[in-house]
């Protein structure tokens, strides 16, 4: 327990301790300077589940997360594939393919602003050479959504990648060399041998990948502020915005609260559903 107690403290003070004040503050008033004022009980859940902007909010959400998730898992997947095989160069590739891991949220978003630019951008200008009229990516309501999780994605497949490049590495040769004896193809292998011994990490990096989709926040508010007409106003941008813009602490803290539990419950369905189709050696 003492080896344990600065690690129950630091849980204490920066996640526990939150959890429990969210939890209380969304069953009062709290103004802008944090003073808690008239108990409402239900009162802030009731006004989210009536409210057209939290619906949006959240459809949005949803939106993202099935945007984002299985387009860095697929594109981690193909590139860790890649660079496991014994090819010239291969120490290059690995290093560009996970050079995203050293770009900030900041870094990141700052460039695919550059990228998705209406006029200067060099997204537009391919476009434009191939005759194809401009997309306003950030201003359209119908493109906005897609070019920040183009944005996520592409941040995201540095930590994906070294992570099932690592898995891959742990897949005994000796298999492989069985199957190359048995006359089994490439992608034989790859879906009998590769997929299934690797299938332990995939679940993994599918449980990280939606909570930190459910979670994000910096590209949002560097690339689009929540817009256009509340096209990218994920739950996590909503929090921010009814707390430290509006001063709604109480609403603020119902609206994490009902994230915390949609988190939990689909964290708890990918742990039924996904671990019945894991393979552990």
């Amino acid at each position: 327990m003492l080896y344990l107690l600065p690690a129950l403290l630091l849980l204490g003070v920066f996640l526990f301790y939150p959890i429990i004040m969210s939890l209380y503050y969304s069953f009062f008033e709290v103004g802008g300077g944090g003073q808690v004022g008239d108990f409402v009980g239900w009162e802030h859940y009731a006004s989210l589940l009536e409210s057209p902007q939290f619906r949006q909010s959240m459809v949005s959400t949803l939106l993202f997360v099935l945007y984002t998730v299985p387009a860095q898992i697929i594109i981690s997947l193909f590139l860790a594939v890649i660079a496991s095989e014994k090819l010239k160069g291969n120490g290059f590739f690995r290093t560009i393919f996970s050079s995203t891991l050293g770009v900030s949220v900041a870094a990141g978003a700052t460039i695919f602003m550059f990228l998705f630019h209406p006029s200067l951008g060099v997204l537009n200008n391919i476009l434009g050479m191939v005759g194809i009229d401009a997309v306003d990516w950030l201003t359209d309501s119908r493109w906005a959504l897609f070019s920040v999780a183009l944005t996520t994605v592409w941040m995201q497949i540095g930590i994906n990648f070294i992570i099932l490049l690592g898995g891959l590495q742990n897949i005994s040769r000796e298999l492989y060399e069985s199957a190359d004896i048995d006359g089994a193809g490439y992608f034989a292998k790859l879906f009998k041998i590769t997929i299934p011994l690797l299938s332990p990490v995939l679940f993994f990096v599918t449980i990280i990948g939606v909570i930190g989709s459910f979670q994000t926040f910096g590209q949002i508010d560097i690339l689009t502020g929540g817009g256009p007409a509340g096209s990218t106003n994920i739950i996590v941008y909503s929090i921010y915005q009814e707390a430290f813009s509006y001063g709604n602490f109480g609403y603020a803290s119902a609206q994490a609260i009902i994230l915390f539990i949609i988190i939990l419950i689909v964290t708890i369905i990918q742990f039924r559903v996904g671990e019945r189709r894991v393979h552990y050696q």
